[in-house]
């Protein structure tokens, strides 16, 4: 219960009452006293300050990793808790981890997704690094190894399993039996449509949000996502495949990494049911 004694505040995303006139300070050392990092209402403060009703403080200290409680809360703080559960508890499988794969992994780790089964067969090469998310000192690594530590740096707490395996028909079950929804991300053709017939008829009650026509710098606006039949939805401009000329580059790449990771959230969370177009 409030009274004219206290004030709220948040600190670290947590709602907390404190007494009317304290400060900055005061917050830091009863809730993180090792902080060397304070941020008051967005913009990082030297000084101490006087705290009012409704002002949010950050502490941090400076290369700590957050705690796996710290952490959840900071992301339910800006999903809300229904979204953050569901995330939380989304298994998504990535059917290779070139351009599409590698950025949509970063983005679902980034939205708190709770599980990643990474599937590619590939070791990351200086050609590579156009467009997908690896770095220059991870060059001759399996892309799955490399993905999998840089999904841990970006969110320690997220479970990242790795085969490093060139997926065939009947690897389907085997590999992503235990998903929430399979993300295809291949550049080759017959390897999409493979994927695309083994899961309708190995995992017919799967989801399956595949990717055809993004090469080249034509217009970003034209890369939609339809449902092509069922629970199987494809994004791109289903045009413009990678030929001499017009290749795979970084932002028409990411465009369609984003739609796609955007409707394997939209999947998770309900917002596409069985009957609604995307």
């Amino acid at each position: 219960m409030s009274d004219a004694r206290t004030i709220e505040v948040r600190v670290n995303e947590q709602a907390r009452r404190v007494p009317v006139g304290t400060s900055l300070h005061d917050a830091r050392s009863a809730h993180k006293p090792d902080a060397d990092i304070l941020i008051l209402n967005g913009f990082p403060v030297a000084a101490d300050a006087t705290l009012a009703h409704g002002d949010e403080v950050i502490l941090i200290r400076r290369g700590e990793l957050p705690a796996a409680e710290e952490l959840e809360s900071l992301l339910v703080a800006r999903h809300g808790p229904r979204v953050h559960e569901k995330l939380k508890c989304g298994h998504v499988g990535i059917a290779g981890c070139g351009g599409l794969g590698s950025t949509l992994a970063v983005a679902l780790a980034r939205s708190g997704i709770g599980q990643l089964t990474l599937v590619d067969f590939d070791l990351v090469e200086p050609s590579n690094l156009n467009r997908q998310q690896f770095f220059v000192d991870q060059i001759g690594l399996p892309k799955v190894e490399a993905l999998a530590a840089n999904l841990k740096r970006i969110n320690p707490y997220v479970s990242v399993d790795c085969h490093q395996h060139r997926l065939t028909k009947s690897d389907v079950f085997r590999l992503f039996g235990t998903c929430s929804v399979v993300a295809e991300c291949f550049d080759d053709p017959a390897a999409k449509a493979e994927l695309a017939a083994a899961m309708r008829r190995s995992l017919p009650a799967l989801s399956l949000v595949a990717v055809s026509g993004i090469a080249g710098y034509g217009p970003a606006s034209a890369i939609t996502c339809r449902r092509v039949f069922g629970n199987h939805f494809l994004v791109g401009d289903l045009v413009t495949k990678a030929e001499p000329g017009r290749g795979l580059l970084a932002p028409r790449v990411t465009v369609a990494a984003g739609i796609q990771a955007n409707v394997v959230l939209r999947i998770l969370l309900g917002e596409i049911t069985a009957e609604e177009g995307e």
